[in-house]
């Protein structure tokens, strides 16, 4: 059962100590850990070794991994006999801080500044995702001290080559895989619903996105001297393109929807009880009415549905002007985002047999695969889910929300396929972050109340068995 005396006194040393934890952060975020840029290896290493001395200084058996790129930290702390295993995963590592006169301040100089009567920390890696993942340390550190032990068994596994493609991550988890396997993989790389709504990410969409080349002539050709004889291949590919959605606004492809399952009405309830607006979503990027499958919510639409999307066009003469041509040729890029168990093969395969069925006589296919990978879909009733949940609304006295993304999160595929674990994507951030941009920011309140929250987490997920 919870030791609720024992998380009051780690809840009252998290805020004791929240100026020394600033330190901390401060220090860290000073460190120009720039992943893709070369000119930073040195301090992309420095970032990672720091972690591993704050970890080890907590008692845990840390270390520097070195990989074909960036380094990463593994380090293990024991928990009580027969308590879960959890594995906490972040990333040390950071973009570019270009355009760098867009910035008030310079990004590697962590500053707090008051906003609107809110604290906010301003620098490069502050919300994405050192004070993220520092949120995660600081709530074992606040456990160490005043228990003397963890809750959990809890392994931490912090990458330093996320904002570059992660390049080295499977061939790692690959050598690492008996090591890193535990019961729940931890992942604080996502957002809140807003500043006062904590919120659990339970679906991500997976992907299958290719380009198609129609081929019809041997050469582009005169439309006075072709036209109306010659077969058109921007003719042909439009036609198909345009196929892949009924009139309801579903995707016609054969078995799509295999996989796709309906999300639980009290879930759709919740979601409807979120303070979203569809006016201002649309209205935001100059838009007014919901596209896609008729009698779908958007946040259904975004979150929980799959898609058929042409992301490109080219064949033929587009430069300024005018020129009457038949091209040889016409090519569009397409991305498929998937739900549930659908399976990234499967649907390829049945885009190529669409463009089969309607290929003409004269004209040939070929479809170049840019990738592809299933989504991610937490059991709604996952017991880590419930007790997380649980935890979050404790902490933050609003009921927690379980949120979709439209997007993906690559290493939570991976911890899937490659270590057979879900993930609990939990996270602090807010959507004014300005993540990736200048200006970067992280709410003074999202760092202090996620180490609080990370507590009564492991808490909670001390008492979760199975």
């Amino acid at each position: 059962m919870p030791n609720s005396a024992a998380v009051d006194a780690a809840l009252n040393a998290a805020d004791a100590n929240i100026e020394t934890s600033l330190e901390r952060l401060f220090d860290l975020l000073r460190i120009k850990s720039i992943s893709t840029d070369p000119a930073f290896n040195a301090e992309t290493r420095k970032a990672g070794e720091v972690l591993v001395e704050q970890l080890a200084a907590l008692g845990f058996d840390s270390s520097l991994r070195d990989t074909p790129g960036h380094p990463m930290v593994v380090a293990h702390h024991e928990g009580p006999e027969g308590a879960p295993h959890v594995l906490f995963y972040g990333h040390y590592d950071v973009q570019p801080v270009d355009p760098i006169e867009l910035w008030d301040t310079p990004p590697f100089e962590p500053h707090i500044a008051e906003v609107n009567g809110a604290k906010r920390v301003y620098a490069r890696g502050s919300s994405d995702d050192k004070g993220q993942l520092l949120t995660f340390i600081e709530a074992c550190r606040a456990w160490k001290d005043t228990a003397g032990s963890l809750p959990c068994r809890v392994t931490v596994f912090l990458e330093g080559e996320e904002e570059s493609g992660s390049p080295s991550l499977y061939d790692f988890l690959e050598e690492a895989k008996d090591e890193l396997k535990a019961d729940i993989a931890l992942v604080c790389d996502t957002s809140m619903w807003n500043a006062d709504t904590p919120a659990i990410t339970t679906t991500l969409r997976g992907m299958a996105a290719g380009e198609i080349t129609i081929q019809a002539a041997s050469r582009d050709l005169h439309s006075g001297h072709y036209g109306g004889a010659a077969a058109n291949p921007i003719h042909v590919l439009t036609k198909i393109m345009a196929d892949l959605h009924a009139e309801d606004g579903s995707v016609t492809l054969e078995g799509f929807y295999d996989g796709v399952e309906e999300v639980p009405e009290d879930v759709k309830r919740s979601w409807e009880a979120l303070d979203f607006s569809t006016a201002e979503f649309l209205g935001e990027i100059g838009l007014s009415m919901p596209a896609g499958e008729a009698n779908r919510s958007v946040l259904e639409q975004t979150w929980s549905r799959p898609t058929a999307e042409i992301n490109g066009i080219d064949g033929g003469y587009t430069g300024d002007g005018f020129k009457t041509v038949i091209a040889a040729k016409a090519s569009a890029k397409f991305s498929c985002r998937l739900v549930g168990t659908q399976d990234p093969q499967k649907v390829m395969a049945a885009m190529r047999k669409h463009i089969d069925e309607r290929l003409p006589e004269d004209c040939t296919a070929e479809i170049a695969e840019y990738g592809m990978g299933p989504a991610t879909q937490l059991p709604w009733d996952m017991p880590h889910l419930t007790a997380a949940r649980q935890a979050l609304t404790e902490e933050w006295g609003t009921e927690t929300a379980l949120i979709g993304s439209g997007g993906s999160i690559p290493v939570v595929g991976n911890f899937k396929r490659q270590l057979g674990m879900n993930s609990l994507l939990v996270g602090f951030a807010l959507d004014s972050d300005a993540i990736h941009s200048p200006n970067e920011k992280y709410e003074l309140k999202s760092y202090h109340k996620g180490i609080r929250s990370w507590v009564r987490i492991l808490d909670a997920l001390a008492d979760v068995t199975g």
